[in-house]
């Protein structure tokens, strides 16, 4: 069982569909799966949902191929559908757990179902999302990238307002998010000279200074700074058409300067196959590409591809590290 992986599964948002797509996990060989929720919880889901959900209480000193369970209970009763900001604490506990394991060695790498950032705030817990969470913690600078078969996009900003978007567009934010960029995909993915392509921010890229001009003054030079680096970087492009076949069949990745200028794009071309990975930290994490949907929750409806996906990217790059 020298090859075995573990990984660790946090718990999500409880009322959403978090629960009913962990009811579903089957073994993995190779792996062995660690479910950090609340055994009630996902017994109660799966009744709901006519399955059965027969998993082992997680034993680190003893590591096999099977679906395992560290128990975390819920703060309140779960509602099916129905947040409560009370069990606010139980969702970032379980990512906490997650994330010391794998700086401790006990997980591999840990993949994160969806939570609701609403809720979270609701409690009076900052949180812009996993990515920002988890970088905080680890004092990293993270980058979001999302993968769906061929393409890979990455964001220089994730969670923010439109009308702040511009300000935090700085040149040493694009050089870092490229270089990052750059090693992970060398790194994690074994290409050697990764091909990055850039958006600009401004439509038509700014069109010489006409539409904007953070291409001229920000973001080219950034591209250059970067390129006397030696990392292959084209751009910065016009967004509306850098997403064709003639500009991605020779890329690798995209960077693109916001959360909704790139991610509409990747999800139209994979939603629910998609898998969103953090670059930039000291552990691997990936995360499914949906949210919450508190609508499906318990009603047999929720698609469970994404985090399937997510979990089998884990295993892939977390063998690969263990290689290293």
């Amino acid at each position: 069982m020298s090859d075995t992986v573990r990984i660790a599964i946090t718990a999500g948002e409880p009322a959403g569909i978090a629960p009913d797509l962990c009811a579903t996990l089957q073994a993995k060989p190779g792996a062995e799966l660690i479910l950090i929720a609340d055994p009630e919880l996902l017994n109660s889901r799966a009744s709901q949902l006519g399955l059965s959900c027969s998993v082992k209480h997680f034993n680190k000193t003893a590591m096999a191929e099977q679906v395992s369970i560290l128990p975390l209970k819920t703060n309140v009763p779960v509602q099916t559908g129905r947040l409560d900001p009370a069990n606010s604490s139980y969702v970032l506990e379980s990512i906490n757990i997650a994330t010391d394991g794998c700086l401790d060695g006990l997980f591999d790498a840990m993949v994160t179902p969806p939570v609701h950032k609403g809720v979270i705030n609701d409690a009076g817990m900052p949180f812009s999302g996993h990515t920002e969470f988890i970088a905080e913690r680890l004092n990293a600078t993270p980058l979001m990238v999302l993968a769906a078969e061929q393409l890979k996009v990455a964001l220089v900003t994730t969670h923010l307002p439109l009308k702040d978007v511009a300000s935090a567009i700085t040149h040493d934010a694009v050089v870092d998010c490229l270089q990052i960029l750059h090693q992970d995909l060398q790194s994690k993915y074994k290409i050697r000279k990764p091909h990055i392509l850039v958006c600009g921010l401004n439509p038509h890229a700014g069109e010489s200074g006409h539409l904007g001009r953070e291409e001229i003054e920000i973001i080219t030079p950034a591209v250059e700074s970067a390129r006397a680096k030696d990392i292959h970087v084209t751009g910065p492009l016009p967004a509306d058409t850098l997403f064709t076949h003639r500009h991605l069949k020779d890329a690798d990745a995209v960077l693109a300067m916001y959360h909704d200028q790139g991610l509409p794009v990747l999800k139209y071309a994979g939603f629910g196959k998609a898998v969103n990975i953090t670059f930039g930290l000291p552990i691997i994490r990936t995360s499914v590409d949906h949210g919450t949907a508190l609508d499906l929750a318990g009603t047999g409806k929720a698609e469970a591809g994404s985090l399937y996906a997510a979990i089998d990217l884990a295993i892939d790059l977390a063998r690969q590290n263990k290689k290293q």
